[in-house]
């Protein structure tokens, strides 16, 4: 059931971000969570991630997620890890963006027997040197993109 729940958390964060709702986004992280961002943009607690996050929505239309999980591991009953690949479909457009290609990590806590994120990390999948995996990367995200 905690797996179930994990992916559940990181779909609504992707899809809140979607909706561009910064509030919601926010909504999903502990008190003092943090997000790292594609650029390396750092955000420190609930409060600066809604309000930098809201500033994005403010000033750009920002394109869609698209996600597939591929790993949960739980530390122990009350810390978990998620691991996705993800790619945005830019606003307008069917295809994905392979420069926006990413690897999302999440370090998430419960309490109050709710999961909640400590740590999202979104790290560009570049990799350098290594063009046909960029391409395998796009047709995996692709796929779950078409369904």
């Amino acid at each position: 059931m905690d797996k179930a729940e994990l992916e559940k958390l990181h779909a609504d964060l992707l899809t809140a971000w979607n909706k561009q709702d910064a509030t919601k986004m926010a909504s999903f992280f502990t008190d003092n969570g943090v997000s790292i961002g594609f650029d390396g943009s750092q955000y420190n607690g609930k409060n600066k991630i809604e309000a930098e996050i809201g500033k994005i929505f403010e000033h750009h239309q920002t394109a869609d997620y698209v996600w597939k999980v591929k790993e949960v591991r739980f530390l122990n009953s009350e810390v978990a890890t998620l691991r996705a690949i993800v790619g945005m479909r830019p606003p307008g457009q069917k295809d994905i963006n392979p420069a926006a290609n990413a690897i999302q990590t999440i370090t998430a806590t419960k309490q109050n027997n709710v999961w909640k994120i400590e740590l999202f990390q979104n790290t560009p999948a570049q990799f350098h040197g290594k063009p046909e995996k960029v391409e395998e990367l796009t047709k995996e995200l692709s796929a779950v993109s078409d369904k």
